[in-house]
This record gives structure tokens, C-alpha cells and sequence, in this order.
């Protein structure tokens, strides 16, 4: 009779080892977007800001939406492909 000894379960599921990967190039994305915003967008926004609040209220949203949908696109599709080359 063999005794098969069965292996322990293991402490990091895939889900969180993707989760903190893709945590990780999502902050460093946001940090080069911010960095790119405020370097070249920052005294035209100022300008806004002071004399047409309202127009830096929309444009704002609008970077924001932007920097949502594209960040989450660009991440999604680096997690794709490094999928892909694993598979």
C-alpha cells in the first residue's frame, strides 16, 4: 500500500498575484500620466482655473474620464498579452 501525501494549498491564489500585478503597472501609469499632466497641462489649467471656472470644471471632468477609460484600456490590454505569452 503507498501512501500519497497530499500538497499543501497554496497561500497566494492566481487572482491576487494578477490583482497585485495589475496594481502595480496601473500605478506606475498613473504616476507617468500625472507626471506628463502637470509638467505640460498645469499653467494652461491655472489659467483656466482663474478666469473661466467654469470651462476647468468641464475640461477637468473630461480629464478625467480620459485618464479613466484609457489607463484601465492600456492596462487591460498589458495583461492580456502577458496572458497570452504565458499560455
Amino acid at each position: 500500500m503507498k501512501l500519497q501525501m497530499k500538497t499543501a494549498p497554496n497561500p497566494f491564489p492566481k487572482n491576487l498575484i494578477r490583482f497585485v500585478v495589475e496594481l502595480v503597472i496601473y500605478g506606475v501609469f498613473v504616476s507617468v500620466y500625472l507626471t506628463l499632466v502637470l509638467s505640460f497641462l498645469v499653467n494652461w489649467l491655472e489659467g483656466l482655473f482663474l478666469h473661466q471656472p467654469l470651462t476647468y470644471a468641464f475640461v477637468s471632468l473630461i480629464l478625467m474620464i480620459l485618464q479613466a477609460v484609457g489607463l484601465e484600456k492600456l492596462t487591460a490590454i498589458l495583461i492580456h498579452v502577458s496572458r497570452r505569452r504565458r499560455n
